[in-house]
């Protein structure tokens, strides 16, 4: 199945503006940005803690809602789902 992976801010720079990504029917957003790690260095680190947990200040979003009201990092894709990632903001 595809899904669409909206990129923003620094992270915009690693995956580009969007891409589609296929994966196995019934995959995660954890199995996802395992994928988007193995293809772009540098991102995994970006968004997750060390401990495999996502970093306090990125927010994805599933088609629009917030993946921490849903099942976080376990929540399951669907074909033609969109992701947006966004990396923490710094700035004055």
């Amino acid at each position: 199945m595809n899904v669409t992976v909206k990129a923003f801010a620094d992270v915009r720079k690693l995956l580009g503006r969007e891409l589609v990504i296929s994966i196995p029917e019934g995959e995660t957003v954890r199995y996802l940005l395992q994928i988007l790690g193995n293809t772009y260095a540098g991102f995994l680190p970006r968004i997750l803690e060390h401990d495999g947990q996502l970093r306090r200040y990125v927010s994805i979003l599933e088609n629009g809602r917030n993946i921490r009201s849903l099942n976080d990092l376990d929540t399951r894709l669907a074909e033609g789902d969109v992701i947006a990632i966004f990396p923490p903001l710094a700035g004055g």
